[in-house]
């Protein structure tokens, strides 16, 4: 993950794909992948989102829900307006 693609406490919500989003889409994929191997949600937050969730439980719990679920959004509804814009250059 590059230095200007820092994890927010929580995902955006919008009804659209947002330059978040785009930032973020192979941080969305190691999340789907990490939930189909039934990963431990905390070594999922330490290791994708580089949230300590022994220091900071409520945010790492948070985030890594929110950016799960908005994963999975991405996933159902929001992958054709990504692909479309083409692969975000800050995660290549």
């Amino acid at each position: 993950m590059s230095p200007d693609s820092k994890i927010a406490d929580l995902a955006p919500t919008a009804p659209e794909v947002t330059p978040y989003d785009e930032q973020h889409a192979v941080t969305y994929m190691r999340l789907l992948d990490a939930e189909a191997d039934n990963a431990n949600w905390r070594k999922v937050a330490r290791i994708v989102l580089g949230i300590d969730p022994g220091l900071e439980p409520d945010r790492a719990r948070g985030a890594f829900e929110s950016h799960l679920a908005r994963a999975k959004w991405v996933a159902r509804h929001g992958y054709r307006d990504l692909l479309s814009r083409g692969w975000p250059k800050s995660e290549e």
